[in-house]
């Protein structure tokens, strides 16, 4: 059987969902939520798979030439049409696939995992500069920049990743991007992470507080103090000069002209209450726990609406938006709700993907970026549809 005929036996295995069990005994609170993760997961590979590859398409319908990233730092990359994803989409399935392993402890994932993802995400692994780091593009490609934030999502992936398996192999993996990260740090601005490697003009929050984030899972799966020191300066340096001093809430970046950047996306709140949590498990200060739950009242009130369904009881609805954004957000969630075990947030959550589901899924089971259902997306994003399954997967945990 050669590898591809192995992985069609993985999807296979995904597709029947209980005719191919094969978790260790892991107690799982929401069966359906994470039957969801798993027909989405099939959905998304089904969809967006290039075929002789490990690959993925950024979009579906796919329509290379007629998409343009809005997300990068060049605009001569902007105008390259891609064959393939770019590796922020493409790593949301490395999250996606993780949180499922871990709610799980299913092998399936972690082969598919290792046999498939981890093969892929190896294409946009850049040596040809130092320190060695992912690209935003595949080597094969003319090079392309390097972001830290990017790098950082992956980070975190290969840190929980060796938290779940204890193989050392995600952990150097982890090590390693995280001497990337800090080749991205200087005392312009009293410290911090830029955003881009090729274009050092602001330190954003998308970078320090998932580098902080980052840091600490390292410190607890090395012990290694000088990790636990350094997550908390990031957490300080975000907050001394990112935080939005009326809500509690984190604007996007500030450049090295002091200039703020004041969009606020769900992530960069949602990895501030992460990191929060964190350093309050690690340190036991009661002031971070504050911070925490300070955000998460602010994230409840800014990144979600009032909403009442047509038949059923109004509800805190997710607002439409970044769906991927909104998963990280999630991350930092259930982070505190394992401290302060408060559901309110989490019920939103479970919530809004509960009627998502029944109204903004299409026939291909792809999903919408408006929860309601009101709004229809023609074009698809890869890490939408990686971000409701790593969504529906951490869920299925929640107790």
């Amino acid at each position: 059987m050669n590898s591809k005929q192995v992985f069609f036996g993985l999807l296979v295995c995904i597709a029947a969902l209980t005719g191919c069990d094969t978790r260790k005994q892991v107690v799982v609170s929401n069966e359906l939520s994470l039957t969801r993760a798993k027909q989405t997961l099939d959905s998304l590979y089904q969809n967006y798979s290039a075929p002789g590859t490990c690959l993925l398409r950024e979009n579906y319908p796919s329509n290379v030439g007629d998409y343009t990233a809005t997300y990068l730092a060049s605009e001569e990359q902007k105008n390259i049409p891609n064959q393939y994803s770019y590796l922020w989409p493409y790593s949301g399935t490395f999250s996606a696939v993780s949180a499922l392993y871990e709610v799980t402890q299913d092998t399936l994932y972690k082969s598919l995992l290792d046999k498939k993802v981890l093969i892929g995400l190896e294409e946009y692994f850049d040596t040809q500069r130092t320190p060695e780091a992912y690209a935003s593009y595949i080597r094969t490609a003319p090079q392309s920049d390097r972001f830290y934030d990017d790098n950082v999502w992956l980070g975190i992936d290969f840190t929980d990743t060796y938290l779940a398996t204890k193989e050392d192999k995600y952990l150097q993996k982890a090590k390693l991007i995280w001497k990337f990260i800090e080749s991205g740090m200087d005392d312009n601005l009293g410290g911090g992470i830029y955003w881009c490697e090729q274009k050092k003009g602001s330190k954003n929050t998308c970078s320090n507080a998932p580098g902080s984030v980052l840091a600490l899972k390292l410190f607890k799966a090395t012990q290694d103090s000088a990790y636990l020191k350094q997550g908390e300066q990031l957490y300080k340096w975000t907050q001394a000069q990112l935080q939005d001093s009326t809500d509690y809430l984190y604007f996007d970046n500030i450049s090295l002209n002091g200039k703020i950047g004041k969009a606020k996306f769900a992530y960069n709140s949602g990895q501030m209450m992460q990191s929060a949590s964190l350093l309050y498990q690690l340190t036991g200060k009661e002031e971070y726990l504050t911070d925490a739950q300070n955000i998460a009242q602010a994230c409840h009130n800014y990144f979600f609406t009032d909403y009442t369904p047509e038949h059923g009881e109004a509800f805190r609805m997710i607002k439409q938006g970044d769906v991927w954004f909104t998963a990280v957000m999630l991350r930092g969630f259930i982070e505190l709700y394992h401290i302060d075990h408060n559901k309110t947030y989490l019920d939103s959550f479970n919530k809004s993907l509960d009627h998502a589901w029944e109204h903004a899924r299409d026939e291909k089971g792809l999903f919408n970026t408006d929860f309601t259902g009101n709004n229809r997306n023609e074009r698809k994003w890869l890490l939408t549809q990686a971000a409701m399954v790593e969504m529906y997967a951490r869920l299925a945990a929640i107790q």
